[in-house]
């Protein structure tokens, strides 16, 4: 088994999740609840060795580099962000429903990066072989894990808010996830933590373009869309 084999698990890992999550809000259940939370945190142990399986491989090819150099395995660290972030909140406040939004982001994030990019390990170019490549992926995607928690907790509170505006009926799915307060502290400490960690992905950016390249910004898109996303 490779690691290839472990991201395929991990990925019907956080599907099941899903499917069980969406099942506690339908029949509220507590042992269906479990389950879904069982399914996600073997999600992320199984994600986790993986990645790790695949810098093991990296090193075996001769090539020994963190799987987060391209496309799949930055997408792939993505989701795993996502997932324990989610797991995070879902311990904090002790609520799974939360469970039915976050759950399929992580999914889908797997499912397409299995779909749209090549899983083959590839040896670095000479701008990539820095520390700084390990600093910089790791506090913007950890960050972007964080704020995919508070987009799903945000839609939520949005239509919580307006469905209570309309006359939230008793017993309804939307009264089954937290009080619009609650949702908007898990908001809140999400940005928190997102926020500064953005900031030093962007800051650990900038120094690695001028290790690289000679210049600390080139107004990239990437470059571009991350302090957009910071001012706001």
């Amino acid at each position: 088994m490779d690691s290839t084999d472990l991201h395929n698990i991990a990925t019907f890992a956080y599907l099941f999740a899903t499917f069980f999550y969406v099942a506690y809000l339908a029949f509220r259940t507590r042992a269906v609840g479990n389950i879904a939370t069982g399914l996600a945190a073997l999600g992320v142990v199984v994600h986790t060795v993986g990645k790790g399986l695949r810098w093991v491989e990296s090193y075996r090819m001769g090539i020994g580099h963190a799987p987060l150099s391209n496309m799949y395995e930055s997408m792939s660290f993505f989701a795993l962000c996502v997932m324990a972030a989610y797991l995070v909140v879902e311990w904090r406040f002790k609520t799974k429903a939360l469970g039915a939004v976050v759950a399929p982001i992580a999914f889908i994030i797997l499912a397409s990066n299995a779909l749209f990019f090549p899983d083959d390990i590839r040896p670095l170019v000479p701008a990539l072989q820095s520390d700084w490549l390990l600093y910089h992926v790791i506090t913007s995607f950890v960050s972007y894990g964080a704020f995919a928690v508070s987009f799903g907790v945000s839609v939520l509170y949005l239509v919580k808010m307006r469905a209570e505006k309309g006359g939230l009926k008793e017993g309804s799915l939307l009264g089954m996830f937290p009080d619009l307060k609650i949702l908007d502290e898990v908001n809140y400490k999400a940005i928190a933590v997102g926020f500064p960690l953005l900031s030093l992905g962007i800051i650990t950016g900038a120094a690695w373009a001028n290790y690289a390249w000679g210049t600390y910004w080139s107004w990239d898109p990437k470059e571009t869309w991350s302090l957009i996303t910071w001012f706001i």
